[in-house]
């Protein structure tokens, strides 16, 4: 199961990523000042909401391209992703991390940088990720919904 260290490890390796502290002691993770991860504690509000269901641990938030994404991946893993009313309408997830693996996380953490990274950035990023002989097949293939 995946440990802030791997949170740490994935995002820092993405490029032009840095982490930053919060004045309450959280985690953030940024591309060029947008953030695309952080570490979430609930709070009192998430823990009135979620009752019983409210989970235990690490719990880190990502960016999802949009909402379409982000029920997408409520649905593919329940016991790994989740949300709160505070995050109704806005594209992001809430992960336990003691519920996903570090190869999960890593490609979690890879389309929510991809989001917040200028385009030019994010298209590098592909085209350095993709091994040449995928390239030239998926020209028209978009990596995530538009």
């Amino acid at each position: 199961m995946a440990t802030w260290g791997d949170v740490r490890r994935i995002a820092l390796g993405l490029p032009e990523t840095s982490e930053k502290t919060t004045s309450g002691g959280t985690a953030t993770w940024s591309v060029r000042d947008k953030s695309f991860a952080w570490e979430r504690p609930l709070r009192p509000a998430d823990l009135a909401a979620l009752g019983a269901a409210a989970p235990t641990g690490a719990i880190l938030g990502v960016r999802t391209a949009n909402l379409e994404m982000k029920e997408a991946l409520l649905a593919s893993n329940p016991s790994a992703f989740f949300t709160t009313p505070h995050f109704d309408g806005y594209a992001a997830v809430l992960i336990r991390l003691g519920s996903i693996t570090a190869p999960a996380l890593r490609d979690v953490l890879v389309e929510g940088w991809l989001v917040r990274a200028p385009k030019r950035l994010a298209a590098e990023y592909l085209a350095a990720d993709t091994p040449r002989s995928q390239r030239d097949g998926r020209a028209n293939m978009p990596r995530r919904p538009p």
